[in-house]
C-alpha cells in the first residue's frame, strides 16, 4: 500500500472511530461533487451572518410536493447534477377514512369545496398533537385520532404561492428535512432554540410544567452569548423566547428592529425571525390564517436581507416548525435524542413528518436537493460550526461544550450544500403585493373551533410574558 493510500485510510478509520459505529455511513456522505463549505475551517468560511425564519404548520407534499412532476424542474436539476437528479415529492395519493373508503388528495386552489383556499374556511384546523401525529403516521392522515378531515389532503400548486414557488426552483430545497418531534408548535419550536423540548409533549406555558420563571435548561442563546458571538431574536407579536423566563429578554427585539439593522447592515452573526401568530392578521400560515399574508411576511424578511450588505455573505434558512397535520407520503424516523424511549408514547427520538425548508444565499447550490436526513437542530448544528466549534461532520469528544443535547451532537448539519466558493448573489424575488390582509378571516362558524383561542393567543394574554419582563405586541402589523 503506497504511503498516501495509508494516510487516507488511517484519517478514515479515525474519523469512524470519532463518529462512532452508528455514524460510520455518514462519512460516505460527507461528499458532493463540486465540494462543499464544510470542507473549510468554520473561521474561513463565507458565511457570517445566519438568518432563521420559522413559520408554522405546513407540510412537505402539501406545499411542495408539485415539485416531483415539474418536468422543467427536473430537467434542470438533471443538467446541472447529472442524471440521477430527483426530489422525494408527491401529490398524487390517497388515504383510507375511518370506514374504510379511500379518499385522494386534490388541489386547494381548484377544489370548489373551498372558497378561499388559501385559509381553508368551513374545515378544521388538522391535528398536530403527540397522539394525532401518531394515529396519522400510523394509520393515514385520516385516521381515527388523527384529528383531520378532508382539508388536510389539500395541496399547493406551483402557481398558487409564486414566491415560494421562485424560492424553491432557485435555491437549495431538502427532502428529508422532518420537524424534530412528532408533535406541536412550542415542543419544536423549543427544539430550535435548545435542542430539547425538556420532555414537554404539548404547548403548555413553564409554570404548568413546573418552571415558575420559565424554563431553567441551557439554549442556543446562552451559548452564543458566553462565546461572545452577537445574536438576536425578533419577534412580531409573541416572544418564544418568553418561555426561558427573563433571561433572554435582552436578546429579544421588536422585528421593526430586524428592519431597521438590515438597511444599516449592522444584523448580528445569528438571526432568528418570527412572524405574528396571534389574530385574523397572523402572518404565520397557520390555519386559518391566509398564507399568501405569511408569504408576503418572509418576502418582507429577505428583501430586507438581499437589499442588506450582509446578503453577500449570509445564509436565510426558511423552515416551518411542524407539519400540521397535512399529508405527506414519507413516513418520519428516528432521531438521537436524550430522551429516546422504546414506548412510543414516551418516545423524543421519534421525529415528526417533513416540513418545507429552503436555504437561500449566495453559496446555496441552485435547484438543488439535499437528501441528507436533518431536523431543527441541524440548524443549531450549522451554527455551532460556524461560531462555537463543533466540527463539521460527527459527535465530537464528550467533553466539547458546543453541543446542548444529544439531538444536536448527533444532529447533521444544514450547511452540507452549500459551496465552497464561486458565490451567485443575484436573484430578482419580483413582488407580492395585493390587500392586506390578502383575504377576509372566515366568517364566524365557517372555521372549525375558530371560537377556541390558540395557545399561542392563550400564551399572549396569560400575563406570563409581563411577569417575566417581556412584553408582547398585540397591535396592528408592521408589514
Amino acid at each position: 500500500m503506497r504511503r498516501r493510500d495509508f494516510l487516507r485510510s488511517a484519517t478514515a478509520l479515525g474519523a469512524a472511530a470519532l463518529l462512532g459505529p452508528g455514524d460510520t455511513a455518514a462519512l460516505a456522505a460527507r461528499r458532493i461533487r463540486g465540494g462543499s463549505m464544510l470542507d473549510r475551517p468554520a473561521a474561513d468560511s463565507p458565511i457570517d451572518t445566519i438568518v432563521v425564519c420559522m413559520m408554522e404548520n405546513r407540510s412537505f407534499d402539501h406545499y411542495l410536493g408539485w415539485l416531483g412532476r415539474d418536468e422543467q424542474y427536473l430537467e434542470a436539476g438533471r443538467s446541472r447534477y447529472g442524471r440521477r437528479f430527483r426530489v422525494d415529492a408527491e401529490t398524487q395519493l390517497a388515504y383510507p377514512d375511518p370506514d374504510g373508503a379511500s379518499v385522494e388528495t386534490f388541489a386547494l386552489g381548484s377544489s370548489p369545496e373551498f372558497p378561499n383556499p388559501f385559509r381553508g374556511c368551513g374545515f378544521g384546523d388538522p391535528g398536530h398533537g403527540w397522539n394525532s401525529g401518531r394515529a396519522q403516521r400510523d394509520g393515514g392522515f385520516l385516521a381515527d385520532g388523527s384529528g383531520n378531515d378532508r382539508y388536510a389532503l389539500g395541496y399547493f400548486e406551483a402557481v398558487d404561492l409564486p414566491f415560494y414557488t421562485g424560492l424553491s426552483r432557485r435555491f437549495t430545497i431538502f427532502d428529508r428535512y422532518h420537524c424534530s418531534v412528532l408533535g406541536p408548535t412550542f415542543p419544536n419550536r423549543e427544539y430550535l432554540h435548545s435542542g430539547q423540548s425538556g420532555g414537554i409533549k404539548d404547548n403548555s406555558l413553564p409554570p404548568a410544567v413546573g418552571y415558575p420563571e420559565g424554563f431553567t435548561w441551557p439554549t442556543i442563546w446562552d451559548r452564543l452569548t458566553a462565546a461572545g458571538v452577537p445574536a438576536r431574536y425578533y419577534y412580531t407579536d409573541l416572544p418564544v423566547t418568553f418561555l426561558w423566563g427573563a433571561r433572554l429578554a435582552p436578546i429579544s427585539s421588536p422585528i421593526v428592529d430586524y428592519l431597521t439593522d438590515a438597511a444599516a447592515g449592522t444584523l448580528p452573526n445569528v438571526v432568528f425571525l418570527d412572524p405574528r401568530f396571534v389574530g385574523d392578521l397572523r402572518t404565520d400560515e397557520h390555519p386559518h390564517g391566509d398564507v399568501r399574508d405569511g408569504q408576503r411576511f418572509v418576502f418582507t424578511c429577505l428583501k430586507a436581507f438581499l437589499d442588506s450588505p450582509h446578503w453577500q455573505r449570509g445564509a436565510f434558512i426558511l423552515t416551518y416548525d411542524e407539519w400540521g397535520g397535512f399529508f405527506d407520503h414519507v413516513r418520519p424516523p428516528r432521531a438521537r435524542d436524550d430522551r429516546a424511549s422504546r414506548d412510543d408514547a414516551e418516545n423524543f427520538a421519534q421525529l415528526g413528518f417533513r416540513v418545507p425548508t429552503r436555504l437561500v444565499s449566495p453559496y446555496a447550490r441552485p435547484g438543488f436537493v439535499d437528501h441528507r436526513l436533518y431536523d431543527h437542530a441541524s440548524i443549531l448544528r450549522f451554527i455551532e460550526w460556524r461560531f462555537l466549534g463543533a466540527p463539521a461532520h460527527g459527535r465530537g469528544r464528550s467533553t466539547d461544550t458546543w453541543f446542548l443535547t444529544r439531538r444536536d451532537r448527533f444532529a447533521n448539519n444544514l450547511g452540507f450544500s452549500l459551496l465552497p466558493s464561486g458565490p451567485d448573489p443575484e436573484f430578482d424575488p419580483g413582488d407580492v403585493s395585493g390587500p392586506d390582509p390578502f383575504s377576509p378571516a372566515c366568517a364566524a362558524g365557517l372555521a372549525a373551533g375558530a371560537a377556541a383561542p390558540h395557545d399561542l393567543e392563550r400564551a399572549l394574554h396569560s400575563g406570563y410574558l409581563e411577569r417575566v419582563g417581556f412584553r408582547g405586541i398585540p397591535g396592528p402589523v408592521v408589514f
